[in-house]
C-alpha cells in the first residue's frame, strides 16, 4: 500500500503549474472518492444502476 504522500505526489505533478491550493484539494478528494468507491465495489458493497434508480425513485 503506498503511502499518503507517495498517492499525493504523481496527483499534484500531474496539475499546471498554476494551480492553486484548492485545486490539489479537490484533485486530491476526488482521487480518494474514487479510491474508495473501487474499494466498495470489490468488496460488494457497491449497487446497481438499476437498483440505485428504484431507490430514488420510492423516495
Amino acid at each position: 500500500m503506498l503511502t499518503s504522500k507517495a498517492t499525493a505526489k504523481p496527483v499534484i505533478d500531474h496539475l499546471p503549474e498554476q494551480a492553486t491550493g484548492d485545486d490539489i484539494l479537490y484533485e486530491l478528494y476526488v482521487r480518494q472518492r474514487i479510491e474508495a468507491g473501487l474499494a466498495a465495489a470489490a468488496e460488494g458493497k457497491a449497487v446497481t444502476h438499476e437498483d440505485a434508480k428504484r431507490r430514488l425513485l420510492e423516495g
